[in-house]
């Protein structure tokens, strides 16, 4: 199975009414904002759509909305991210029915895994669905990682075609090129390693910040696609501090403020997050200020 998955996918945000119900309007106006923006595809319910805190059937709803908005326009990938393999062969199924072009799989919450279990959660899910699996590798979330010959067998799979890689190893795409040619699509995960990830393979960028700023992470991938790299370092250094909002353990409430003072959505988080107060708001306030305030031409 081959697709052409890349370019910028955010890691879109569910958005809540402050009362913790799903507003599916709302994330169908922030959809359709990162569309027009230039972004080739999204990506629903990750650890920014706050997926272990929807249910089932809101995963469904979420994702359904999404397909609605890209109307075949660009893919839709549903994250799935559950307490067991048979929970995620379920997610996988109504993801498929909301309509959505792929999954993006993580490996099962809650256990951390070994390699062995890890390959075998991955591989039952392919085998239960007909849709392409992008693979997300976070050793410092998920505490297992694949490294490259750990995807081998994995490559036998023939609907797993993409890694999101979130190993914080820019040396895993050279790594993963090196063993697999162009076998899997790899897609950056970590937002502050975007550059370095492109200029060592990756084709695509899963993005937390997208979310808030996606004219500039737009724009940031095309210079360093296209080797710009003067101006694409230019650009890269402005948006850096922000980027790092992504690796933080608050990162969906940190972006989700982000999100609320760039005007592309709500703060509102379901416990038992809150949103953000004293110091950590502040800092997180100043962050968005100062590059608003420092915003960059982008002719």
């Amino acid at each position: 199975m081959r697709v052409d998955w890349k370019g910028v996918f955010p890691a879109l945000m569910t958005e809540f009414h402050e009362d913790g119900s799903l507003d599916l309007d709302a994330t169908r106006r922030h959809a359709a904002l990162c569309l027009e923006a230039g972004c080739t595809g999204l990506v629903m319910l990750g650890t920014l759509g706050e997926n272990t805190s929807l249910r089932p059937e809101e995963k469904e709803r979420v994702a359904a909305a999404a397909v609605e908005v890209a109307d075949g326009r660009v893919p839709v990938l549903a994250g799935i991210a559950e307490y067991t393999t048979v929970f995620a062969i379920e997610a996988a199924a109504r993801a498929e029915r909301a309509g959505c072009d792929g999954l993006m799989v993580l490996p099962a919450m809650v256990y951390p895994q070994d390699e062995r279990e890890a390959i075998a959660h991955f591989s039952a899910v392919a085998e239960a669905t007909r849709l392409p699996i992008m693979i997300y590798n976070n050793p410092v979330a998920y505490h297992v990682d694949l490294q490259p010959a750990a995807l081998e067998s994995l490559a036998a799979c023939d609907n797993i075609v993409a890694v999101k890689d979130s190993s914080h190893d820019s040396r895993r795409i050279t790594d993963m090129i090196n063993h697999f040619g162009d076998r899997f699509r790899i897609f950056c995960g970590v937002d502050d390693l975007l550059l370095e990830n492109l200029l060592c393979g990756a084709v695509g960028w899963v993005s937390g910040l997208a979310n808030s700023l996606p004219v500039e992470a737009v724009r940031l991938f095309e210079l360093a696609s296209a080797r710009r790299l003067d101006e694409a370092l230019a650009l890269y250094r402005w948006f850096m501090p922000l980027l790092h909002l992504d690796t933080e353990r608050k990162l969906v409430q940190m972006i989700k403020l982000a999100n609320q003072l760039t005007g592309t959505g709500r703060e509102w988080v379901r416990p038992p997050r809150l949103p953000l107060v004293g110091e950590e708001r502040q800092r997180v306030e100043a962050l968005v200020r100062h590059a608003l305030a420092t915003r960059p031409p982008l002719g």
